[in-house]
């Protein structure tokens, strides 16, 4: 098969091709504008071969976007601003991206009659929940630029389907941590300031919950649903690793030697969802089920940047 993947030179566009190339023979060409977040060094070792090809386009210009997609028969659609905060800052961007671009995409792949559009989503689209977890009828809740973008996104797509017959699967993952993640986000930014033996920044009381999954099992997630999912339908991808952010944070201490002295407690975020939690029943009955542990996960993550400050620190230093 022949895959266009949006935003494959970003987190986990690119951990996808990496799993891809690892576990398919699919023909491979990433479309990816190289925003700040994407980096052709994600795709280290996978340019030179014969099976991944790199187009640098705008998912909102529609002519770079068709002149991409000819001649594939499946889409793969990752690109999105994807950052709470910066939304915060600049929601005008994360619209235009977000909403504009799927439509742009998705229109595009229906012209072309394209054979399936698997649009990724977040789990942050239905808000934050004090008790119990969401299925994939839940109500949309988004609370900040970015989630309702993505929800916005998401409805796009959707109403592809029901319009147009474009054979649409959605997914919404919970919060993927792993290798060649932009050193923005907790994980990867709490890990490479404790390398470099800076204080880690933890927002309000600390107790903000999330479903942490790594990203190469989101990666099998993803990949059977584009193979078995049903059109029309979403399917909700999580590891059931519910953890607050004190727990992350005190973990990732003791992987890297340092004690609760390296904590820097800042105020909160606006709007700070307080909670995550989804169901995974549907994305089970499929077959799918997460392959590791998440403190081995965790511990093989930080063995990565550790061993890979090339990659990340002149990002590091971009961003500081």
């Amino acid at each position: 098969m022949k895959l266009l993947i949006t935003g494959g030179a970003g987190f986990i566009g690119a951990n996808h091709v990496h799993w891809l190339v690892a576990n398919s023979d699919d023909e491979i060409t990433v479309y990816d504008s190289l925003t700040y977040a994407g980096n052709l060094d994600n795709l280290k070792g996978l340019l030179d071969g014969p099976r991944v090809t790199f187009v640098q386009g705008d998912i909102c210009d529609r002519d770079q976007v068709r002149a991409a997609m000819e001649g594939h028969d499946a889409v793969i659609h990752f690109a999105a601003e994807s950052h709470v905060d910066r939304s915060i800052v600049d929601p005008d961007t994360f619209v235009r991206t977000n909403c504009d671009g799927t439509n742009v995409m998705c229109d595009v792949a229906r012209h072309l009659e394209i054979d399936r559009f698997h649009h990724i989503s977040t789990d942050e689209v239905y808000g934050s929940i004090e008790e119990g977890s969401n299925d994939e009828t839940a109500s949309l809740d988004p609370r900040s630029p970015y989630s309702a973008a993505k929800a916005g996104s998401d409805l796009i797509a959707l109403s592809y389907r029901s319009t147009y017959g474009l054979p649409v699967v959605v997914t919404r993952s919970s919060n993927n941590f792993g290798p060649y993640q932009f050193p923005e986000k907790l994980i990867p930014l709490f890990v490479t300031n404790l390398l470099d033996g800076h204080k880690v920044p933890l927002y309000g009381d600390g107790g903000n919950v999330r479903d942490w999954c790594y990203v190469e099992d989101n990666c099998g997630g993803l990949d059977l649903v584009f193979r078995k999912g049903e059109d029309g339908e979403i399917y909700n991808i999580g590891a059931g690793n519910e953890y607050p952010n004190t727990y992350i944070t005190e973990r990732l201490l003791e992987l890297t030697g340092n004690d609760d002295s390296m904590i820097q407690w800042v105020d909160d975020r606006l709007g700070h969802d307080r909670r995550y939690s989804i169901r995974t029943d549907k994305v089970e009955a499929l077959g799918w089920k997460p392959a590791r542990e998440f403190d081995e996960a965790l511990a093989q993550t930080v063995a990565w940047y550790t061993d890979n400050r090339w990659w990340w620190e002149p990002l590091k230093g971009a961003i500081s």
